[in-house]
């Protein structure tokens, strides 16, 4: 990538729609659009004029015609950006013309033909990264937000976008800089026995550090399924109506439903949104004793996709509880669950509610509370849809609250995770370094390994081949 050029690319998609943006950015910018821009203020019968364009403000849009010599390709509206008040913080052009496949290329050819060449994916954003518009975490937060498909992804994105997580290792960074200076310092009056770094202040430092990069790193758990979607299986014995709810979740026929036991011999996988976050549900095979070698496969990968999710929907059959051995048999299943996937939300579903009476749904779910005391207990029908608004509203409260509902930093980006990492194993060396009491020298080597990696993050310290791969990975235009 050549920063000191000027590029040109289409910024919306492309393919036929009602209008196209054609941006061009760099320092040639405006002198290409004064020689194919004639403005709608101009008289009729002049020929383009650069001072006419001269004449339209910065911050402005401008109506009138690109021209390809005497040739007239469209009729635009014009915004005209003066650096280093643009999003790249070069001269930026952007020009918004009639959706024509034909029309947005001829737009592109006349601005290659006049000296712009084609963007890179992602040139744009890295010219405003290296002209100070933004740091390197905020530029991934915008490919976050083109690509975002949930209002909780999208929430990530807006925060990191506006510089939160910056600030915070900006800070931390800056603290940890100012020690290792001093304890560099300490290398010089090193005969003297001279201490500049206050060792108390800094393992308070050391404690700060490691509390507020250990729940960063531990928010990317969290930040990472929002991105992909949180995994929740559907688990339970054959027959139970594990199918049937998915088919109710996402409102359409996805799996096969059969009275047969065993229909489902493999996960089924399928996404929805509810109230902006995004769920990926996964119906799984009944889980029973059985001497089938295709079904046991399908029972081992139920526990396997259960042992992947965030979350665990157990169902019983309220049908087949009318006796107390078929309770008992239950209260163990659900036992089993929360021993097998003690750190996963459980909850258990009583499914079929409208095939019992009120009396039998009081009893069963009398027994199973009486056992169970702390298990969220939905009852529901998957066939009637009854209920299963209560089961959509107890998922998004289960990932609706805290760091999302606090408004705290959430790491989603694996790139600014395994920087924070390094950054913490860092900080471990440091604080072990000062127990064995090592000297200054090593401390000071860890205190910039801790720096260094933090400063990757939002690309105070960066080298060309990072750069190109961060921004080969966004869209051509942006």
């Amino acid at each position: 990538m050549h920063v000191n050029d000027t590029i040109v690319a289409l910024a919306t998609p492309s393919g036929t729609g009602a209008i196209a943006v054609v941006r061009l950015s760099g320092p040639d910018s405006h002198s290409i659009i004064r020689s194919i821009f004639k403005p709608a203020f101009a008289k009729a019968e002049s020929t383009i004029n650069p001072d006419q364009y001269d004449q339209i403000k910065a911050n402005t849009i401008t109506l009138g015609h690109i021209y390809d010599g005497d040739r007239m390709i469209d009729e635009v509206l014009l915004s005209k950006f003066v650096a280093p008040r643009s999003y790249t913080g070069e001269h930026v052009v952007e020009i918004s013309c009639h959706g024509s496949i034909y029309i947005q290329q001829e737009i592109i050819n006349v601005c290659l033909k006049n000296g712009a060449r084609i963007a890179e994916a992602g040139e744009f954003t890295l010219q405003a990264f290296l002209n100070g518009k933004m740091d390197l975490s905020q530029a991934e937060a915008v490919a976050d937000l083109i690509s975002s498909e949930s209002a909780t992804a999208h929430q990530i994105a807006i925060q990191q976008m506006r510089g939160g997580f910056s600030n915070e290792l900006q800070v931390l960074r800056k603290k940890l800089l100012n020690f290792a200076s001093l304890i560099e310092l300490e290398l010089d009056f090193s005969e003297e026995d001279v201490a500049f770094a206050n060792r108390d202040e800094l393992k308070s430092l050391l404690q700060e550090s490691q509390l507020k990069l250990r729940k960063l790193i531990d928010s990317f758990a969290l930040g990472n399924v929002i991105k992909t979607g949180i995994p929740i299986a559907i688990v339970g014995e054959p027959n139970v109506g594990k199918s049937t709810l998915l088919n109710a979740l996402l409102n359409e026929e996805k799996a096969i439903v059969s009275d047969i036991a065993g229909t489902t011999r493999d996960a089924i996988e399928d996404e929805i949104n509810i109230d902006g976050i995004r769920f990926r549900l996964i119906d799984t095979a009944g889980i029973r004793e059985t001497k089938d070698k295709v079904e046991s496969i399908g029972i081992e990968r139920s526990y396997s996709k259960a042992e992947q999710s965030k979350l665990v929907l157990y169902l019983l059959d309220a049908t087949q509880l009318n006796t107390q051995p078929r309770i008992l048999h239950c209260l163990m299943r659900i036992h089993i669950m929360r021993e097998k996937f003690p750190d996963k939300p459980l909850i258990v579903i009583l499914n079929k509610l409208d095939q019992i009476t009120g009396l039998e749904h009081a009893e069963i779910s009398k027994q199973i509370k009486s056992k169970q005391p702390d298990v969220h207990l939905i009852s529901l029908s998957a066939q009637s849809g009854s209920g299963v608004d209560d089961l959509k509203k107890a998922l998004v409260d289960s990932f609706n609250s805290g760091a999302l509902s606090q408004d705290s930093t959430v790491v989603s980006n694996a790139r600014h995770y395994d920087a924070l990492q390094r950054a913490y194993a860092s900080l471990l060396e440091v604080q072990q370094g000062m127990v064995q009491e090592v000297s200054s020298e090593f401390l000071a080597i860890d205190i910039r390994a801790t720096t260094e990696a933090l400063g990757s993050i939002t690309g105070e310290i960066t080298n060309d081949e990072l750069l190109g791969n961060i921004f080969s990975q966004f869209c051509i235009g942006k």
